[in-house]
């Protein structure tokens, strides 16, 4: 019984919303310490996890420079002892629009895409309202495109079978023919990302996922992130857990389908990994500074879940504007895993938390309300440092 109220429950407020080595960089060494455990940081981490409805692990890392600190609480596996470690793998969540983010601004660097291409002239095979709508306004979710995750048929779907396969196009059939026009403003959609895979695909001619690996993965020797094609994770993982207050937390690492987030929100990746590539991205790693100055042009608009201080949305990615200093990355949520990554505009200084439970701002819990305090401080420690 629990089971099924946990599948009925996660399926009802699903969001998927929400020192790298390039080619040719030469390799700095990491300099891997652990956090005292009297760290401000350290003791937040320790409070969430005992919080009722908080996590059972958290993670966070941050960089100055080559010094990477690590602080966690908790464990990866309540069947375990072990605390999170930066190599285990996660689900990333809407973290993953930022990777579909760096295939496209490479391409648009490379003369492949233009950001004003648009889904009538990329896309011909989708609903002719949405044939305005520019890879630009895809990538920071002014295209109003309508999110498949919201549909009432989807969620149906979701909660009879969330171990289902959907192909990218009949993600985007949930939504072809709700009689909504795509507009103008800011408005966060998982549909967005999606379409721009599949405009990856079409310019490319290759699967997203080869895409994907060609453009950022591979050359930046990340082994351990990718977008798998079934539930299974490769150890060590994090397990993701759904967790009901006076209960024991329930093991949702294998409940979903990534395929039915795809380019969107179904990645695998490690702390250290995601730490890598964040630093990389936001430093302007895959694009050109014209392609860059216009990823960093912002909308006002939250990231899902909402990231700490003020939030805008540029081109693939967030800006945090916050009381220590201004940030850039994304966020993201999963059943059983939330996650947030950014750094500053030069890459030197980076900070991600991970935790092993989905938290969102609906409702607004103890716990979502920590961890976004948590978030913060994760700021604070690196441009403190």
């Amino acid at each position: 019984m629990q089971g099924r109220q946990a599948v009925r429950r996660i399926a009802t407020v699903l969001v998927l919303a929400g020192c790298i080595l390039l080619a040719g960089t030469p390799a700095r060494a990491t300099n891997l310490v652990q956090s005292q455990p009297s760290s401000p940081l350290s003791k937040a981490l320790r409070q969430l996890v005992t919080l009722p409805d908080g996590p059972p692990g958290a993670i966070a890392l941050v960089q100055v420079g080559d010094r990477l600190e690590v602080s966690t609480a908790g464990v990866a596996d309540v069947g375990a002892d072990d605390p999170i470690a930066v190599q285990d793998t996660a689900r990333i969540a809407s973290v993953s629009k930022a990777f579909s983010g760096a295939v496209a601004l490479s391409l648009v660097t490379e003369g492949d895409l233009k950001l004003s291409d648009t889904i009538g002239h990329r896309l011909p095979g989708l609903p002719k309202a949405w044939y305005p709508v520019t890879l630009a306004q895809l990538l920071d979710h002014t295209g109003r495109l309508p999110d498949y995750i919201k549909s009432p048929a989807f969620l149906d779907v979701l909660k009879a079978n969330p171990l289902i396969h959907l192909t990218p196009l009949q993600l985007l059939g949930f939504v072809a023919n709700t009689g909504l026009v795509p507009g103008h403003g800011y408005d966060y959609s998982d549909s967005d990302n999606i379409v721009v895979g599949l405009m990856i695909e079409a310019v490319t001619g290759k699967p997203y996922e080869a895409a994907l690996a060609d453009e950022v993965t591979n050359p930046s020797h990340l082994a351990r992130t990718s977008l798998p094609s079934d539930v299974r994770l490769p150890t060590p993982y994090v397990h993701g857990y759904d967790v009901t207050p006076g209960v024991p937390p329930l093991d949702v690492s294998m409940f979903l389908n990534p395929a039915l987030a795809w380019a969107s929100g179904g990645m695998l990746s490690t702390p250290s990994e995601l730490n890598k590539f964040m630093r990389a991205y936001v430093r302007g790693a895959f694009t050109s500074a014209a392609t860059r100055k216009k990823q960093f042009t912002f909308v006002a608009g939250n990231s899902g879940p909402p990231g700490p201080g003020t939030n805008a949305a540029g081109l693939g990615i967030f800006r945090y504007r916050t009381s220590c200093g201004t940030v850039y990355g994304h966020t993201g949520n999963f059943p059983g895993y939330t996650i947030f990554a950014a750094a500053t505009s030069d890459g030197r200084r980076s900070m991600e938390v991970i935790i092993n439970e989905q938290l969102n701002d609906h409702p607004v819990t103890p716990a979502f309300t920590l961890l976004r305090r948590i978030d913060g401080m994760a700021v604070c420690a690196a441009m403190d440092s």
